[in-house]
């Protein structure tokens, strides 16, 4: 629409030149230009207005939000104020009552009044008397309280200890693992021939039995058994830090009457002795790793008395141990 109002002015000047003089022409032209800055105003006052227009709804819905605020602070404040009014109602009547209270005191004898100062008195002392108890108890509690604060600062201290030793028998176990694997390695051919390689109680046992080592009665130990001895000592050499303990076994049969034996007992030490030396010869094992005990037949696998059982009883083994030094340090 505005398009088609804006196109006719032109269309009547264009029909116009063509029957109009120039001088009339030229005034319809001055009057078409005033007409579209006439019309260009009027659009600039529209937009003015409207902006405008805009601002007062603006202004008026700020105003409506401003009134309803206003109106629910007003309502907010007449709640307080009957609030208020209530607590004022109370207090005035609880002034009311001791006003009467007073009263009534004053009006009471001496008797009753002398009464009440001796329970005051009374009351007095008793509560002076719960204020020292208090008094004590509150330095008990500071008391304990420090001997709590000891008692946990040892109690972390055990705590750290604990972890810690317990890393030392976490390591202490992943080695003798380690050292339980490099030893069957080593004697792979004999764990068949009276060999066995075990792990317990964190040690590692290595067992022969007496047909891998000695001959019946003797504390020389034959070739295959020095054979499994050295490969035996050449894993030993790599783990200096491995105590080395040889006990010799025996079954319950008593040696021979006029033997080089006292008895057992002499024999299984001879043959763990022997054993140390083996062990010893062309190695840099440390004797002071090395320990050689006799248990004579006192500590059988089997306790059966055939020949079977005697056979497994007669036995030599090397128990191998960590070196207990740093868990001696932690325990102390």
């Amino acid at each position: 629409m505005k398009k088609t109002v804006m196109i006719m002015p032109v269309l009547g000047i264009l029909m116009a030149t063509a029957c109009v003089p120039p001088t009339k022409f030229k005034t319809l032209e001055q009057q078409n230009t005033d007409c579209r800055q006439e019309r260009e105003k009027l659009k600039t006052d529209n937009d003015k207005i409207t902006a405008e227009n805009r601002e007062i709804k603006s202004s008026l819905e700020i105003a409506r939000q401003e009134l309803q605020k206003t109106k629910t602070d007003n309502i907010a404040c007449r709640e307080e104020l009957a609030a208020l009014q209530q607590q004022h109602n109370r207090i005035s009547k609880d002034y009311d009552d001791l006003q009467k209270a007073q009263q009534a005191l004053l009006k009471g004898s001496e008797e009753e009044i002398r009464r009440l100062m001796s329970d005051l008195q009374g009351s007095q002392q008793n509560l002076d008397q719960k204020e020292m108890e208090l008094n004590k108890l509150s330095v008990t509690l500071d008391e304990k309280k420090k001997n709590m604060e000891q008692i946990e600062a040892e109690l972390n201290q055990r705590n750290a200890r604990l972890a810690e030793l317990e890393n030392v028998l976490m390591e202490q176990e992943t080695a003798m693992k380690t050292l339980k694997k490099s030893v069957s390695e080593a004697l792979t051919g004999f764990e068949n021939q009276g060999l066995t390689v075990s792990q317990r109680n964190g040690k590692v046992y290595v067992s022969l039995e007496e047909k891998l080592l000695f001959p019946s009665g003797s504390t020389t130990v034959d070739s295959r058994g020095i054979t499994a001895l050295k490969k035996l000592a050449g894993v030993l050499e790599k783990n200096p830090d491995i105590s080395i303990m040889i006990e010799g076994h025996t079954d319950d049969v008593p040696v021979i009457p006029g033997s080089s034996f006292a008895d057992n007992w002499d024999l299984s030490v001879l043959r763990a002795t022997s054993i140390v030396r083996i062990l010893r010869q062309g190695s840099s094992i440390s004797p002071k790793r090395l320990t050689a005990s006799g248990r004579g037949e006192f500590f059988p696998v089997d306790p059966a008395k055939t020949a079977e059982a005697r056979q497994k009883n007669r036995r030599t083994e090397i128990i191998l141990s960590p070196r207990l030094d740093e868990l001696y340090r932690l325990i102390e």
